[in-house]
């Protein structure tokens, strides 16, 4: 039997966490929220994830922190970065870094899921 593709979603804002926990896992992933990018970081240090969508400003270790981490340490993961902060900057950096993709908010839960289901794909063919 297939497993399920597992999910970290990181983002200071709770309802945006709740949203996209809840449609994920309509859509058959598995998923686990934090809104403090320490604890997702020490979480990562725990556990491998498939793919992890991040918020790119927060208090603490920032987006971009968590994206260096899990190139480091887990190659195999998928990162994606969620922000209202977009610019020609940001996106580069997150490239050049190896993000999966940006996505602006505000965001529509179906283009989400679109990138989730692509870097799972990939992840789990790495993995």
């Amino acid at each position: 039997m297939k497993r399920s593709a597992e999910v970290l979603v990181l983002d200071d804002e709770e309802i945006v966490c709740t949203r996209v926990k809840e449609y994920l896992q309509k859509k058959g992933f598995q998923v686990e929220t934090y809104t403090e990018s320490q604890q997702a970081l020490n979480r990562l240090a725990e556990k491998s994830f498939d793919v992890v969508v991040t918020d790119l400003k927060m208090n603490g270790p920032t987006g971009l922190d968590v994206l260096r981490y899990v190139r480091s340490n887990s190659p195999a993961t998928e990162v994606i970065i969620i922000t209202a902060y977009a610019s020609i900057e940001v996106a580069n950096e997150a490239g050049i870094v190896g993000s999966f993709g940006v996505v602006c908010k505000p965001f529509q839960l179906q283009e989400v899921h679109r990138l989730v289901k692509q870097a799972a794909k990939k992840a789990m063919k790495k993995g």
